[in-house]
Parts: C-alpha cells; sequence; structure tokens
C-alpha cells in the first residue's frame, strides 16, 4: 500500500485491512499508520493519569503495543478511538493501583518547575489552564472527570461515553456530565468568591 493513500484512509478501512492481511506488508503498514494517529493522545491520557512524562511515554507504548497485539479482537461495536481509550484507561487504572517507583512522593512540584517557568504571556494561560484542571481533579469524582475530558477534548458523543465508561444511571453520561458541570460552576463561583474576599 502506498504511503501517501495510507494516510488518507480513515480508521476503519486501515483496521479492515490491518485485520484482513495481518501478516503482509500492507496490513502491517495499515496498523502502523493507524496507531501512530492516537499515539499522541494516548500519551496525554496516560501523562493525565501519572504527571511524569517519561512514565507515561512508557505506558503509551505499553498501550499502543496490546492494542497492536489484539487488534483482531476489536469488534467494531464502537470507534476505533472509543476501543483504544479503554484499553489505555485500564493500563492508567491498573498503573494508579502499585505503588509508585518513579515518583518521590517528598519532593516539591513547585521546587522542581520553578527554574522551568517561561517568562512570556503564555505562562498566564499555562497556569489558568492548569488551575482549571486543578479545580476539576479536586471537584469531581473520578467518572465525571473522565466524561467531562471525553466530551470536550475527545469530542465523543454522549452515547460513546455512556458505553465506554459503564454508566449505569438512567441519564447515562448527560446526567453526569450534567452533575460534574454544575459541581465545576459552584467551585468557581467559591473560588471566585474567596479571592474576592482576599482582595478586600
Amino acid at each position: 500500500m502506498d504511503a501517501r493513500i495510507s494516510q488518507v484512509l480513515d480508521d476503519q478501512e486501515l483496521l479492515r485491512q490491518a485485520i484482513e492481511y495481518p501478516d503482509s506488508q500492507a496490513g502491517r503498514h495499515a496498523a502502523s499508520v493507524l496507531l501512530d494517529r492516537y499515539r499522541e493522545r494516548v500519551y496525554i491520557w496516560c501523562l493525565r493519569y501519572v504527571r511524569d512524562h517519561e512514565q507515561a511515554l512508557d505506558m503509551a507504548q505499553e498501550v499502543l503495543i496490546s492494542a497492536y497485539r489484539n487488534l483482531g479482537s476489536f469488534g467494531g461495536r464502537a470507534q476505533f478511538g472509543s476501543w483504544i481509550f479503554s484499553i489505555t484507561r485500564n493500563r492508567c487504572l491498573s498503573e494508579l493501583r502499585r505503588p509508585s517507583l518513579l515518583m518521590d512522593e517528598e519532593a516539591d512540584p513547585d521546587q522542581q518547575v520553578a527554574h522551568q517557568v517561561p517568562a512570556d504571556r503564555n505562562l498566564e494561560n499555562r497556569l489558568a489552564e492548569e488551575e482549571l484542571l486543578e479545580l476539576i481533579r479536586l471537584s469531581l469524582d473520578p467518572v465525571e472527570q473522565q466524561a467531562l475530558w471525553l466530551r470536550c477534548f475527545e469530542k465523543m458523543s454522549v452515547d460513546e461515553i455512556t458505553k465506554l465508561l459503564a454508566i449505569t444511571e438512567a441519564s447515562g453520561a448527560r446526567g453526569v456530565l450534567q452533575r460534574a458541570r454544575r459541581k465545576l460552576r459552584a467551585a468557581l463561583a467559591e473560588e471566585n468568591d474567596t479571592e474576592g474576599g482576599t482582595k478586600q
């Protein structure tokens, strides 16, 4: 298969070729192109869980290898992106369940990044984003965090999120997202009130 042609094929066609011709050069190339499309997203998903660049890279590599080995078991009942996110999520949860050997629990994260802070306008944007992510982490439970991330950043449909996160409540992911947004609005309002009180 021509490399230029493979780049314009959609996920489903690449997946079909990878599954139908797993031992051919074309099949392996199709699998490589398909997984490469998700490499950065898988890394970002892992980084959100472990907050360590090297560890996230290793985990992302493991996820992609696992996905490659299990392409034949993908039933096509969901989008490929949903399936690979499911593998990533399981890998991240298993990582969080075991004690970290790479992270120094005593280290002060503020001290580690202090010398790396760029003195430009992007700093304000980065700090605002980090503060929002921290507020999400503190205000929302894990399912609410994941649902909000998948909806806002991965643009998944409510039905896909419901299936992926195995949400059993009657309103599915829609209810989880509504609850998450209410809690986040309340947390933002409280934070603004606190800042306002501090300034006076």
